[in-house]
């Protein structure tokens, strides 16, 4: 069975994948201040491996852990939810078939935990 990677297109579909999602997030007025004084090529780079090892490609993420990479940014719900339907409404521009759109998400929903900050107790 072809891993989600393959079933997308592999490289070449993950890297447009991913330059059309930060076109959306860096234009999003919520998302947008997240990415101040981000080097994007960078940040591009990193969402690549990232991705593609997610979603069972031979790319190896030698990035931080996710929890570490958003420590101190303050996401929220709000921002991680806007974050997934730009995600979405990429794949879907990229006509990616639904039943992968799901399985992508379902990657990404169980790294809520760790990007999303922790309210300390009062």
């Amino acid at each position: 069975m072809k891993s989600i990677y393959e079933q997308i297109g592999g490289r070449e579909s993950v890297a447009a994948a991913v330059d059309i999602f930060y076109e959306r997030v860096i234009g999003d007025p919520v998302l947008a201040p997240y990415f101040e004084g981000t080097a994007m090529r960078r940040q591009k780079t990193h969402m690549r491996a990232f991705l593609a090892s997610a979603i069972g490609g031979a790319e190896l993420y030698a990035g931080r852990d996710m929890q570490a990479a958003h420590a101190g940014l303050g996401v929220t719900h709000e921002a991680f939810n806007r974050v997934v339907g730009h995600l979405v409404a990429t794949l879907v521009g990229l006509d990616v078939p639904t039943e992968l759109i799901v399985a992508i998400g379902g990657k990404v929903e169980p790294l809520r935990a760790m990007v999303v900050a922790q309210r300390a107790a009062a």
